[in-house]
Parts: structure tokens; sequence; C-alpha cells
């Protein structure tokens, strides 16, 4: 395939930079769409929006692709898409997700400056960033377990990270009670169409959240930054939830 888009490339009069940047990616996109996955190039438009990107027999697929930084670049497509969706409803594990992907991406460009990669180092690669894939779709099944819904489990997360980031003692229990409610409180205040315009009623919420979570005694003692953090996921929450209904 290489050898080919290479011919390809170099018969005939020599194109400039843009044109054969452009070329390069029609054909890759073509030998993509001999393995089924070239839905992936066009990852942001509305044609492969119904893409299930947690599909086994999808990253079967790419898994299989020859070209390791073609399949990179894919996984790369892949996994932007899955963090960008994820951190719509879970803000604080969206952010974990995009600093794990990061780092690999980092040292991807790193190594890829200093010296060419062999064939096992793009497999590591690739296997990293498959991992996250899956790592993403089991921390979406996690609020099963717990009893409550993917977002109501949003809200548990933020409300767990801030108890340990302030070393403060709240039983699991009520804070998936807490849980419920504070969504239930974003859900009813957000139902005005016109909510993302209005002061008022972003004031209003931030006022029923902390008036809700000094009733649940969360933390023990007021604290102004557990406050705004938990304010910055329904924020996150209310806007995107609300977009999405729109």
């Amino acid at each position: 395939a290489v050898r080919s888009i290479v011919f390809k490339l170099t018969k005939g009069d020599a194109p400039d930079v843009t044109q054969m940047n452009a070329r390069v990616r029609e054909m890759i996109a073509e030998a993509l769409k001999a393995d089924g996955v070239e839905e992936i190039y066009f990852l942001g438009d509305k044609k492969a929006e119904s893409i299930d990107i947690f599909d086994e027999d999808y990253l079967a697929r790419i898994n299989k692709i020859k070209l390791p930084a073609t399949k990179i670049q894919l996984l790369q497509k892949l996994l932007e898409k899955a963090i960008s969706d994820f951190k719509k409803v879970n803000q604080l594990q969206g952010i974990n997700f995009t600093r794990r992907f990061q780092a690999i991406i980092d040292r991807y460009n790193e190594r890829r400056e200093d010296d060419v990669l062999n064939g096992e180092e793009f497999d590591t690669f690739s296997q990293e960033m498959t991992d996250i894939i899956y790592d993403i779709k089991t921390e979406m099944g996690t609020w099963a377990d717990l009893g409550i819904d993917i977002e109501e489990k949003a809200f548990f997360d933020i409300l767990a990270h801030m108890r340990d980031k302030y070393q403060f003692t709240y039983d699991d229990e009520k804070m998936l009670s807490l849980a419920k409610e504070m969504k239930s409180v974003v859900d009813n205040t957000s139902k005005y169409p016109d909510w993302s315009k209005r002061d008022d009623i972003k004031a209003k919420l931030k006022v029923e959240l902390i008036l809700l979570l000094h009733k649940h005694k969360f933390p023990p003692v007021a604290n102004d930054d557990v406050y705004m953090g938990v304010l910055a996921q329904a924020e996150n929450f209310k806007e995107h939830h609300m977009s999405a209904l729109n």
C-alpha cells in the first residue's frame, strides 16, 4: 500500500505540498474503505455520528491495519471523540482520561522526532491507546453497579474526588443519595429554554446546589473550594445536557 501511494504521488509532474497532503488523505481514506473503517477518517462530520467506537469488531478491524502510523492516527481520532463525548457527561473522569491520552501522544511525538520507531514500539503505543478506549467503556458501565445512571455517576465522582482531595470523611451511600438529588436540581433548574441567557437562573442553580450540599453536610465543614469544584461539574453537565436536548 505504501509503495502504491508513493508511486502515484511521484508519477508525472510532482504536486506541491498542499496537493500532496490532500492526495495522501484521499488515498488513505480509499485504502481504509476496504477495511470498513473509513468512517473514522471523517470523525466530527455528520456521516460519522453513528459510529460505535466501542464496538469490538470495529476495533479489531482497526488493529488489523498494516500501516502502523495510520493505525495510531485512527486510534488517536477515536480517542479524541470518545473522551470529548464522555467529558460532556463526566468532566472529572474525562479530564483524567485526557491526561493519560496526552501523555501517550507526547511520548509518541518525542520518540518519533528522535528516531524511527520499530514495529514493536508502534504496537506498544497502539495497545496503550486501545487500553484507554476499553477503560472508558468500562467506566461508562460502572454506574449500573452503584444503582444510579451515568449522569448521576458523574456527580458521585466529583463528590468522591472532593472528599478524597480535602481528606474528610463522608459515607458512599450518602454521596449516592446526594448525587441523585444534585442531578434532579440541575434538571429542574435547567428546564427553561433560555436558561443560558439568564443570569438569574444560573445564580438560582448555584444557590440551590450550595444549599443542598450544606443540607447534606458536604463537606462537614464549609469549604468554598469544594463548592466550586462541585459547581463546575454541574455547570458542565447542564451546558452539554441541555445542548443535546435542543
